[in-house]
């Protein structure tokens, strides 16, 4: 946010500079980014009168003046603008007179005719916005002739651009930042400018209108004032300057009354021109779904429940919070115009305009929380300037409605909490510097003491709120260090943590990169996936409040997060191979739970191999395989088995797709991800050449890693016998030998005592081709019986083994 120095001093009386402003404003929390000199280069420009102008005796489009700065010789200047007249007052810059961009100037020809330097547009002072570039700036008729511009109208003034956290919404104003500057600088004093001096409201309403009604409680407080007889036109030109100084386009004078109202005391305003309004009432209602406005930047919004509307007679003519609307907006022929002062729900207004995209100036301020009680004293003051701006007629009962807004609640300080955070416990000392930020001091006293917020501060509501105040005040710098006591016992790091800490070494270890992206998505990730609406990724949980509208909804998967940190690599000209993963959670909503949804911790990985094809390792660049091999190694790091079967995502190519299991105590197996390649239509919306694999995993089930167990060896031999079996093709062979093991397992167990002598089960052969059916492939295996105690006869491997061939048929297996 700018910050005018000159308008700072018609708030609080300061003896310091605007350097020390800035390094104490910067060390208590508030940072200053940069500091501006809004003059620049300027020298030696002055105010001078146009005692006689003609037209030039050969140039019929030049104009020749001559000025008087006051000196004791006129000076002449040549010029082509067609704006000034005998005896206005310009700005005049003279030979050797610098501009603020440094241009330097001298003595000009123009045929015939010899130039003294120029006269000044507005441009040409560095402020384009505050007057037409076509013409000269044509100065107030008690400009003091001869006076050096710099010290005029603002026009050399400091501007702080200052970073204002989120909580902070008290700051975003020229009188709030004089409070926390009196704070800051307790010897200083607060002053209250000539227009913010109570107006006398005792007249009726000239003009009939109705009541204000506010069925959505979204709207804390309204109020309207009228104006009536106003004339439009530019506003004066240091309320221009300063306009402009702060970022804002000076448009016409009661539309700079409401923007100059804003940016001092931090109360967004808007101006109706009464004669527009559909009828003579006012509610502040939600919108209907499916409702179109159209706001004063002319684009039609097609809005939703959640968005809060300015009605008239059943029209939308705002949206609340937000913008105007385009139909009764302020323009040329207004005479009565209707200032609207009111408070909006934070949570509601920064939906509206992030979803919307529109970022207006109101919009932030009430995003950060408005001060409900500075509507009253905003609107007097916006009519004290309409009055002295538009020479209009003011004076006029404001008409008002309020539905409940929370009351700040008192907070206690106790010393001990004091001298715990800050080392210091001064409660006298204390209270000073909190009162000085405006937080007054209700009851109490010696080791505990009461403290009521003022209205426009609702970010103080705890004790450790206050014990800020106090550390900001006194510097952190100055805290004394102290080393941090010896813990009671040791920590452990958990479960969870022990696994991301394992999950990072292994995937590093394989050559991936960690990355950290946003929880938060844009509401449509789902469809850009393709994700159907029946997939629970499909159904996200919306923020109430939203970063930005890109930032709404969050992550049901963490793919789209790797997909666009590929993108930003790619774009920033990155053409080598490009192995990310990230672990984090997924927000699934689950109607079962207390608090409707589950949070479940993943990683995901990706690999792309590159936009480069030149390379000397041809055949080893990645696919779908080497990643796989990157997940085998994971899960079998934790010691489970992968079982990689036939799988489908919405956003992956249905051949290279695989579902990721684990095999559990008993042989089943339990699904914990996905193995897949993107898309190819996905991979062209990315402009990438070549395969980009994915995998994603749930962490859960591997928290508990199985540690590998010691068997004796067996001095005896093994017996062995092999078995051949058709299994169907469309059956993968992870699945399949999963479900043989667990199936040969169990018919040998069933055997009694000798079942224990079923050792292992080795795959040795997959055949399709002649001699086997058609759908079918062939599978063989050895199995290994062996006793820890003696050599094994036949009849006892025999039995066992009988009894594994009778029952794989019952399992759907046939034997060969």
């Amino acid at each position: 946010m700018f910050v005018s120095w000159e308008l700072l001093k018609d708030f609080i009386e300061l003896d310091i500079s605007p350097e020390e402003a800035a390094e104490r404003l910067t060390l208590s929390g508030t940072e200053v980014e940069s500091m501006t000199r809004t003059e620049g280069k300027l020298k030696g420009v002055v105010v001078a009168k146009i005692e006689a102008l003609e037209k030039h005796p050969t140039e019929g489009r030049l104009f020749v003046a001559q000025l008087d700065t006051g000196g004791p010789h006129p000076h002449v200047c040549v010029t082509s603008a067609v704006n000034m007249k005998r005896g206005d007052l310009v700005f005049y810059a003279g030979p050797g007179a610098v501009l603020p961009d440094g241009t330097t100037l001298g003595m000009r020809d123009f045929a015939g005719v010899e130039s003294a330097g120029m006269m000044l547009s507005a441009a040409e002072l560095g402020l384009p916005d505050v007057d037409s570039p076509e013409g000269l700036l044509i100065l107030p008729p008690d400009a003091p002739v001869g006076a050096d511009a710099s010290a005029l109208y603002h026009i050399g003034d400091t501007i702080l651009d200052v970073s204002i956290t989120p909580n902070r919404g008290d700051l975003l104003s020229v009188l709030g930042m004089a409070r926390e500057l009196k704070g800051l600088f307790p010897h200083s004093t607060l002053t209250t400018p000539y227009w913010l001096r109570p107006l006398e409201q005792e007249r009726e309403w000239t003009e009939k209108f109705g009541e204000i009604s506010l069925p959505d409680k979204g709207c804390l407080c309204y109020r309207l004032g009228l104006a009536t007889g106003a004339k439009m036109g530019p506003s004066p030109l240091t309320a221009r300057i300063d306009l402009s100084h702060l970022g804002m386009r000076p448009i016409v004078n009661a539309v700079d009354v409401t923007n100059y109202v804003m940016l001092t005391l931090g109360q967004p305003l808007h101006a109706f021109d009464l004669g527009t309004l559909p009828a003579r009432e006012i509610t502040v209602r939600a919108a209907h779904k499916g409702e179109v406005m159209t706001t004063l930047d002319g684009k039609e919004r097609a809005l939703t429940e959640r968005d809060m509307l300015i009605t008239s007679g059943g029209e939308a003519i705002a949206l609340a919070g937000v913008m105007g609307g385009q139909q009764t907006g302020i323009n040329a022929d207004t005479r009565t115009v209707v200032v609207e002062s009111a408070c909006f729900s934070p949570v509601r207004v920064g939906h509206t305009s992030r979803r919307l995209g529109i970022g207006s100036e109101a919009a932030f301020r009430f995003a950060r929380t408005v001060d409900p009680a500075l509507s009253k004293t905003a609107l007097s003051a916006a009519l004290t300037l309409l009055r002295e701006w538009c020479g209009a007629e003011v004076g006029y009962r404001s008409l008002a409605a309020e539905n409940s807004y929370p009351a700040p609640k008192p907070v206690i300080l106790t010393r001990k909490k004091l001298s715990t955070y800050l080392s210091w416990g001064d409660m006298d000392e204390a209270s000073k510097i909190i009162e000085g930020f405006g937080i007054r001091h209700t009851s109490g006293g010696g080791d505990e003491r009461t403290f009521l917020p003022p209205t426009w501060r609702p970010d103080i509501s705890i004790e450790e709120d206050l014990i800020e105040e106090v550390g900001r005040f006194r510097g952190y710098n100055d805290a004394p260090s102290r080393l941090p006591g010896e813990p009671a016992h040791r920590a452990d790091a958990g479960g969870p943590m022990r696994l991301a800490a394992f999950v990072r070494q292994a995937l590093i270890a394989r050559g991936y990169v960690e990355v950290m992206t946003y929880s938060f998505l844009p509401e449509d990730f789902p469809s850009r996936l393709r994700i159907p609406e029946d997939d629970p990724r499909a159904r996200t949980l919306k923020l109430a409040n939203p970063i930005s509208r890109d930032q709404i909804a969050m992550r049901t998967t963490l793919v789209p997060g790797l997909l666009m940190s590929l993108r930003a690599t790619l774009a920033s000209g990155w053409r080598g191979p490009v192995r990310t993963f990230e672990q984090g959670r997924a927000f699934l909503m689950d109607e079962g739970s207390p608090s409707g949804h589950v949070e479940v911790e993943r990683v995901a990985g990706l690999a792309f191999g590159g936009s480069d094809p030149r390379t000397p390792w041809k055949g080893q660049e990645e696919d779908f395989y080497s990643v796989k091999a990157d997940v085998t190694a994971l899960i079998e790091a934790r010691g489970f088995t992968p079982v990689f079967v036939p799988g489908h995502e919405p956003f992956a190519h249905a051949g290279q797709t695989a579902e990721v299991r684990i095999t559990l105590d008993g042989g089943k197996s339990e699904r914990i991800g996905y193995l897949a390649r993107l898309k190819p239509a996905l991979e062209q919306e990315l402009d990438v050449s070549g395969p980009v694999c994915l995998f994603e995993l749930d962490l859960a089930p591997m928290e508990e890693a199985r540690r590998p167990a010691f068997h004796p060896t067996s001095p005896f031999p093994a017996s062995l016998r092999d078995i051949s079996l058709l299994v169907p093709v469309e059956r993968s062979q992870d699945e399949v030998t999963v479900d043989i093991r667990a199936a040969v397992r169990e018919a040998a167990s069933a055997v009694g005592v000798d079942g224990n002598i079923l050792e292992a089960i080795r795959l040795f052969d997959v055949y399709e081709g002649k001699g086997i059916p058609e759908g079918f492939r062939s599978v063989a295996y050895s199995l290994s019986y062996r006793a820890q105690d003696r050599t094994l006869k036949d009849e006892e491997v025999e039995a066992v083994h009988v009894r594994v061939r009778e029952s794989l048929p019952q399992k759907g297996y046939n034997i060969r």
